[in-house]
């Protein structure tokens, strides 16, 4: 009797260790089903497989799910402390380009001195301006996550020509750079480079746009450049490069361009970070 008393226990036991235990549940769906609330008044610890180690997580993590199969993990939730109706930086990114753009004498605008006011309009789509050449190296993708929104543009190159000593005639060249956003100009600066006493003149080129509310999404930023028209006589004077440099009085580093981009919002959705 006594034996089969204890089989019986055994038994029971076993089935038990290996049963699915339900609490307010009579159909519990994993090894432990809580159907209400849980209170833990003590700790929550979680077995690291790769020592046995057991880890109760530090001040201010969470558990995180690593999905089916898998244990869960200790992580730090930071939320960042925002003021309402306040633009913070959200995007601050800044890229470089040596491979510039060249243009011939033969590459002139067809755009005429007095109707570049009505040509070089805000809005206007790159498709429209003819003899634009953009600097593939500044092209890049931001990001705009709120409705509200100010996005700084900060474009800097150097300009040479591959101008003589200008001698008795006044050599120079007309040009003229833009900041595009989605292919549409937000900004444009035309400057004019002289023929100077030494030989292949250059200067520094600097322009900052911006661009309010834009949509939310993905926003392609470009720099175009363009050249406008030669005065003077012709000759070694045919030769501008914007970004890169056409004699070695400067080199690539010195001619390179850059493009800063910064964008301000007032956040509308707060994205956790998870670390």
């Amino acid at each position: 009797m006594m034996k089969k008393l204890i089989s019986t226990l055994l038994l029971s036991i076993s089935i038990f260790a290996t049963a699915q235990v339900g609490i307010k549940t009579d159909t519990p769906n994993a090894k432990l089903d809580v159907n209400g609330d849980v209170n833990f008044r003590n700790k929550i610890a979680v077995l690291n497989a790769a020592d046995n180690s057991i880890f109760q997580g530090n001040n201010d993590q969470i558990l995180v799910s690593q999905g089916e199969g898998f244990p869960p993990i200790w992580k730090s939730l930071r939320i960042p402390e925002y003021e309402p109706n306040k633009f913070y930086l959200i995007y601050n990114n800044s890229f470089s380009d040596k491979v510039g753009v060249t243009f011939s004498s033969s590459e002139n605008s067809s755009v005429s001195m007095t109707s570049r006011g009505g040509t070089f309009t805000k809005g206007k789509d790159y498709s429209t301006l003819t003899n634009f050449k953009k600097i593939d190296g500044l092209s890049q993708t931001i990001t705009v996550f709120s409705t509200q929104s100010k996005a700084y543009f900060q474009f800097e190159t150097v300009v040479q020509a591959d101008f003589m000593a200008a001698g008795s005639t006044d050599n120079s060249i007309d040009y003229a750079c833009g900041i595009f956003v989605d292919n549409k100009l937000v900004n444009l600066r035309q400057r004019n480079l002289k023929a100077i006493t030494t030989s292949y003149p250059f200067l520094t080129h600097t322009q900052i746009g911006i661009v309010e509310n834009l949509s939310q999404g993905n926003h392609t930023v470009s720099v175009a450049c363009t050249r406008l028209g030669s005065y003077g006589a012709s000759g070694a004077g045919n030769i501008l490069s914007i970004g890169t440099n056409v004699y070695s009085n400067i080199n690539s580093f010195i001619s390179q361009s850059s493009l800063k981009v910064d964008v301000y919002e007032v956040p509308e959705v707060f994205n956790t970070i998870i670390n």
